[in-house]
């Protein structure tokens, strides 16, 4: 099958097309002929190796961990699917290849296209768990770097909708977008704890990092000092500020199909920045790892 391959920690050049062997559905598997694979900023992290402690890679290496497609091939003891079902889930293996296995998947609502589907698992998921760990509730406050990507779009609408007063750090080119979801921009960089302040004069309650740019020590000062309900999902320094590091909890079919039917209707967004050819899987670490993305990128086997 065709296939992006690294065999070698680096910057994109390190990713090609290539052939690889084809995976085959085990016990409690389907495999997905993929129609549509999520590119994450974690993605580019694990290639790079700024992630090798959290994320150990065995060489050679297919990234992505999910995909909306076909399945066509159903394993041991799995029920309720069969052949030619749409799907989209969470992939065990690399979903940057024309196929991959998956226990976790949803049947993707028909209202739904392939991109949109595959742009869903991570950032739904990710988004709920970690606004559960820092226990958000009404009234509350909550910093949010990233805030435009696609895990921050998840988690702005999901904060907002439990009545949390959210503020989201961007590039001033995702701010109208921010507000449109129900966020108070911040832009980042230099000068951020002054910002905050200025919208948030009693501070924050909470802080959720999608980004990984280097905002944690920033995130302490305005939590009063304290890594105290601090989470991150992408900054591999968080153990050195005694802030915690999130990186997957439990995966539930019943939950994805949760994530899609509000988008399906159009009360939930998750956009799609960008589609990519499999074959520019390169391109679109380049635009992941240079930020800015508003939404999600997918790659189109």
């Amino acid at each position: 099958m065709e296939a992006i391959v690294f065999e070698e920690y680096g910057g994109p050049e390190v990713l090609r097309l290539t052939t690889a062997d084809e995976p085959h559905a085990g016990p409690g598997q389907v495999r997905l002929r993929v129609r549509a694979a999520g590119v994450n900023p974690l993605d580019h992290k694990i290639r790079g190796g700024a992630m090798r402690e959290v994320f150990p890679t065995e060489f050679p290496a297919i990234l992505g961990s999910e995909a909306s497609g076909v399945v066509d091939e159903v394993g041991e003891g799995v029920t309720g699917l069969a052949a030619g079902d749409e799907v989209f889930g969470f992939m065990e293996t690399g979903a940057y290849a024309a196929y991959a296995l998956a226990s976790v998947v949803a049947r993707k609502p028909g209202e739904l296209g392939w991109d949109e589907a595959a742009a869903l698992p991570v950032a739904g998921e990710t988004a709920d768990r970690v606004l559960n760990q820092l226990a958000v509730k009404n009234g509350e406050t909550l910093l949010l770097h990233g805030a435009a990507g696609a895990v921050g779009s998840a988690a702005v609408q999901l904060a907002v909708a439990r009545g949390v007063t959210v503020i989201g750090t961007a590039s001033p080119g995702n701010h109208d977008y921010l507000r449109a979801l129900g966020a108070i921009p911040v832009a980042y960089g230099d000068g951020l704890t002054d910002r905050v302040r200025a919208v948030a004069p009693k501070g924050v309650d909470a802080v959720f990092d999608a980004a990984g740019k280097g905002a944690l020590p920033a995130s302490i000062e305005l939590r009063g000092g304290t890594p105290d309900r601090i989470v991150t999902i992408a900054d591999p320094t968080a153990a050195e500020y005694g802030v915690a590091f999130s990186r997957g909890g439990d995966r539930d079919a019943s939950a994805l199909a949760g994530y899609a039917r509000p988008v399906a209707e159009g009360g939930l967004r998750v956009p799609v920045a960008r589609s990519f050819p499999l074959a520019d899987a390169a391109a679109a670490h380049a635009e992941s790892e240079a930020g800015h993305v508003r939404g999600k990128l997918v790659l189109l086997p």
